[in-house]
């Protein structure tokens, strides 16, 4: 079957989309079309600038006899604040307030669009990076870390409050709990994580940090290190943070429980060279 050239481009857009940050060799897309390498190039190129003019992301070229194409997802900064702002519009209202300062955000994490939008912010702020995993604890973390790595193609592992028996054999550490500065138990299976690999955290809400840097010390008992720190909302906090370093999408500045009030604004998402 011959292809016609608008058939290629929209098949080829298609795999591209969906197989980011792997790299593609010519043959495949040669040998798939039943067409010449220099077609297929000139095919990519279109792709390439549409991607860039439309926001879509970068279509790398990597040169030589191994080398291919490359679909790296990244957003323009208007588009990130627009989301940013979004978020801030969808979680200010008063009825979303509960007790000890947190937010509902349940249906927010819940919705496929915002979280696919949201995962694609934080793989812009590291797609020149190099991540292996996406680790978050359950449960309200797993939305953002299954958006993130849909975006880095890289696989989820999930940390656990305790062990399960289809979790084999597990490794667990206690630590302290950044608000409530209580003793907690973390639990992750021997089989998530190989030695060496680096790992990106994730997690819908952070106050001091506790969990983060829970999360980082279990890092330490694979043998691996931090990448980097994802964080949906923020809570501004009196007492220091036990986080350094990390990226936040929204800030909640202050609320009132008293007068139902929410305080929010931009995270430090592009203070802290998201983008």
């Amino acid at each position: 079957m011959k292809w016609k050239r608008s058939e290629r481009l929209v098949d080829m857009t298609h795999y591209l989309l969906d197989h980011p940050h792997k790299l593609i060799p010519l043959t495949y897309f040669a040998d798939l079309y039943q067409s010449a390498k220099s077609s297929i190039s000139e095919d990519l190129g279109i792709v390439k600038e549409t991607f860039e003019q439309k926001g879509i992301g970068l279509l790398a070229t990597v040169p030589g006899a191994s080398g291919g194409v490359k679909y790296i997802p990244k957003m323009q900064e208007t588009e990130i604040r627009e989301i940013m702002q979004e978020l801030i519009s969808e979680l200010s209202h008063s009825d979303r307030l509960l007790p000890g300062g947190y937010l509902y955000m349940t249906d927010v994490l819940g919705n496929p669009d915002m979280m696919n939008r949201v995962g694609k912010v934080f793989a812009t702020a590291f797609a020149d990076q190099k991540i292996d995993v996406i680790m978050t604890v359950a449960t309200k973390g797993i939305p953002i870390a299954h958006a993130i790595a849909r975006h880095l193609n890289v696989p989820v592992v999930i940390v656990r409050r305790d062990s399960k028996v289809t979790e084999g054999s597990t490794v667990s550490i206690n630590y302290v709990s950044g608000s409530s500065r209580r003793i907690q138990t973390m639990v992750l299976s021997k089989r998530s994580m190989k030695s060496g690999q680096r790992v990106l955290i994730t997690d819908d809400f952070m106050k001091v940090g506790g969990t983060m840097n829970g999360m980082k010390n279990l890092l330490e008992e694979f043998d691996c290190s931090l990448a980097g720190v994802a964080v949906l909302v923020e809570a501004e906090h009196k007492d220091e943070q036990l986080v350094e370093k990390y990226l936040s999408l929204v800030k909640l500045r202050e609320v009132s429980e008293k007068e139902r009030k929410i305080e929010l604004q931009e995270g430090n998402y592009f203070a802290e060279g998201g983008f």
